[in-house]
Parts: C-alpha cells; structure tokens; sequence
C-alpha cells in the first residue's frame, strides 16, 4: 500500500473555526493530509504549510533551522486567526512541537492535538555526539522517517536527516519544555506505545507540563507516523471529536 497523499501543502479556506496542521522532521505534509482532510469535512478552516527545507530534497534543509520553521509556523497561524473565529493546532513529531511553541505564545489557541510530539529534552550527551559528528565532516544522520508498522506504506520523507538543523531542534526541544505550563488551552496527546523515534515518555512530559486539561489516547497498532499507519482512523476521529 502507498501513500496516497500528495507532498504539497493543504488549505481549505470555508468554515469559522481554525486549523493548523503541521508536520514533522524531513518529512511533508502527506504524512498529516488525513487529518487535515478529515478537520475540513468537519467544517474548520484548514492550513497544512510546507515548513521550509521540506518536500523537495535534503539538500535543502541544511540550510534550515527551527528558528525559520517556527517563523513559519507563526505567520500561517496569524493569517488563519485573522480569518477565524477560533483556532486549534494539530501537529505530528516536530510538527506537535512546533504547536505547542506557537500555542505558547498565543494564549487564544482553543486547543492543541500532538501526535508522538518531542517535548523531552535531549541527553547532553547526545548533543555532544552530535557536534562531534559535525567536526569530523559528518553533516547527516541515516533517515528516521517513514517509521510504520503498516507495511507498504511511506510518508515520502527524505533519505537522511540533517546534523545541524536536527541539534537546532534539540535545542529549541529545550527551550520549550520551560514553557509547557504557558499552555493553558486542553491538549490533546496522541501517542504511540511502540515509536522508534521519538520515545513515548516525550508525551508524559507534555502532559505533566501544560497548565491546561490533557486528554490521552495511546495507539497500540503504529508506531511513530501514526497518521498513516494502522490507527490513522483513529487517530482523525478522536482528533475531529476534540
């Protein structure tokens, strides 16, 4: 089975009420389509943007960091707001930290879904592996994408993940684990009890970090892009019903 899902973003402009869709580390936006698909047949105003560096190929992204993904991030949730009554943000990976970053500094937000978010902060001595690597010419890591347990299935994310730009978001991974409890909206945490990439203890530090009501629903059949994998159904319901 293939993804059925294009790389490009999503937008669907009717509704009053908002959402932001975002996805994760060296992937696109097929890997969260469904869920922004099944947000418009409910009604809500949908942006799903392509984070720069993303979906072309990874050349691309060495030259990225959080600081841009975020400044992204940013300017499509204002232009949504500015055309919405009420607007909730729902992420996947990278995709779940850069909501609650921006869901942080907006304290309007209704409400934020994270699926197999980061919020735990790196091992130092990871970030020293890491900047080893870099000293010693390595400038990329093996691909850490397309991790489904659903066989077939890709979410057509690139072949090798950028050193710098990944301690760029270890680093601001960091940074917004002390900011968790701006997060005064109910969140939503959808997470994996098998992941390979991010490890589920990442959403316990969610939930025990936000101000806000948490609701949790553990997927037992996908691994870490749940949103194409066994539990993608459920994964848009519960999201939806939230």
């Amino acid at each position: 089975m293939s993804d059925p899902f294009p790389l490009e973003p999503f937008s669907a402009a009717s509704g009053p009420h908002g959402a932001l869709v975002l996805h994760g580390f060296t992937g696109n936006p097929s890997s969260m389509r469904g869920v922004a698909e099944a947000l418009a047949a409910a009604g809500f105003a949908v942006e799903l943007p392509l984070l720069p560096g993303h979906g072309t190929s990874v050349e691309d992204m060495f030259t990225t960091n959080f600081t841009e993904w975020a400044a992204a991030v940013e300017e499509a949730y204002l232009e949504l707001a500015g055309r919405t009554a009420s607007l909730v943000v729902a992420g996947l990976s990278m995709g779940a930290t850069l909501g609650a970053w921006v869901t942080a500094r907006n304290p309007g937000t209704a409400g934020l879904v994270a699926i197999n978010g980061m919020f735990e902060p790196p091992a130092p001595a990871f970030l020293d592996l890491l900047h080893t690597s870099l000293e010693q010419g390595c400038d990329r890591l093996p691909a850490i994408g397309s991790d489904i347990a659903m066989p077939g299935v890709s979410e057509g994310a690139y072949d090798a993940a950028p050193i710098q730009p990944l301690i760029s978001l270890m680093e601001a991974t960091t940074e917004i684990h002390g900011r968790l409890g701006q997060i005064r909206c109910p969140v939503l945490i959808l997470s994996s009890r098998e992941d390979h990439i991010v490890p589920p203890s990442s959403s316990d530090v969610l939930a025990e970090g936000v101000a806000g009501p948490v609701e949790r629903v553990v997927l037992e059949r996908s691994y870490h892009v749940a949103t194409l994998d066994f539990d993608r159904d459920l994964v848009e319901k519960r999201t939806v019903e939230f």
